[in-house]
């Protein structure tokens, strides 16, 4: 089976951060995962593009009832009607997780993917530290590439 590599991060992005995301969408389509994200706009879009891109298969979990409401680079729009809380089945559907950038829904997903031990890769995003240390959890990539090698590399770890 293929692996499955979530995307998260902010609804809106920068040039920059979008052209980032849509560089690990396309290295995670590369590497033969499947993409899951939110689906929506910003980071999301941006990953499903590079993605698509890349000839990738793109998987959405939405917040609503309607699988139409995914962006135009997504294969597959899984409807949940859970609002944010479709964050929790996005991570759970994953065997790791990249964030990149960042806003308090992909702090959420962080924490939703550290306690259901979902490896995670941060590039450029949230900085989780507990007792004054940073969270061992989080493994902080440089670059597009070195964040989806990271996240294969740690999701074979834990088969």
């Amino acid at each position: 089976m293929k692996m499955h590599i979530g995307v998260l991060g902010p609804h809106a992005t920068t040039p920059e951060q979008y052209e980032l995301g849509t560089q690990v969408g396309a290295a995670i389509a590369q590497a033969g995962a499947i993409l899951f994200c939110g689906g929506l706009d910003g980071m999301m879009r941006a990953a499903a593009q590079g993605a698509k891109s890349a000839g990738g298969l793109t998987i959405g979990i939405l917040p609503g009832t309607d699988k139409t409401a995914a962006n135009e680079f997504i294969d597959i729009g899984i409807p949940t009607d859970l609002g944010a809380y479709r964050n929790a089945l996005l991570v759970r559907s994953c065997d790791a997780v990249i964030a990149v950038h960042g806003a308090y829904g992909t702090l959420s997903e962080i924490a939703f993917a550290l306690r259901l031990k979902v490896p995670v890769v941060g590039l450029n995003t949230w900085a989780v530290h507990r007792n004054g240390a940073p969270d061992p959890g989080i493994h902080v990539a440089r670059t597009a590439e070195e964040a989806v090698r990271l996240a294969i590399e740690l999701a074979n770890k834990r088969v």
